[in-house]
């Protein structure tokens, strides 16, 4: 049975997913037993294999080369081959923005922040990498990283203010370290029980 599917590449994130003599594309190929060819001139990227489904990670491979497209270094794209809790999400601006275009570059000017202050603060505090690009932003990371960052850049582009942001992402922090130290507490107290076993 064979497999293929397409996906539109902007013109200007071709280099990247090709790599330098083609590391990139090969690499994904390899990991994810598919080939891709990419049609420079239309931008058009087509994900194919003709291996068993148990073989071949051709999702994963869409995923990583949805990621680059959506401004991610390869390098970043590919943590999403590394380990499987790593999940890919994107979310469009354009829900929030309406077909404003000014609007559209208010809220991606919010998201990023001064010299991409904002941006990084999300990611410091999530744990997630973050892409803004085009009208979407893009996001990498485990599941709980990525729902907060979703939620941060949500409320951001709704028009909340930074430092409500930060502060709803601290408190996030503070309690999965909370969760953290109970949890080593459960177990060490059992481990110490000895009616427990």
């Amino acid at each position: 049975m064979s497999f293929q599917h397409s996906i539109k590449i902007p013109r200007e994130r071709i280099g990247a997913l090709i790599g330098k003599r083609g590391k990139v594309k090969l690499q994904i190929e390899k990991r994810c037993g598919v080939e891709i060819a990419i049609d420079s001139e239309t931008g058009d990227a087509t994900v194919s294999g003709t291996k068993p489904a148990d073989q071949m990670e051709a999702f994963r491979a869409i995923e990583v080369i949805t990621a680059i497209s959506r401004g991610f270094s390869p390098e970043r794209a590919c943590h999403l081959l590394e380990d499987e809790e790593i999940i890919f999400q994107q979310m469009d601006l354009h829900d929030y923005a309406g077909k404003s275009p000014s609007a559209l570059e208010r809220i991606k000017g919010r998201i990023i922040g001064e010299g991409g202050k904002a941006r990084r603060m999300i990611e410091e505090l999530t744990g997630s990498h973050v892409s803004v690009y085009g009208h979407t932003v893009a996001f990498i990371g485990r599941y709980p990283q990525v729902k907060l960052a979703t939620d941060a850049i949500a409320m951001l582009a709704k028009g909340s203010m930074h430092k409500s942001v930060y502060t709803m992402l601290q408190g996030a922090k503070r309690r999965e370290k909370l969760d953290k130290m109970r949890l080593w507490e459960d177990n060490y107290e059992k481990k110490d029980d000895p009616t427990s076993s």
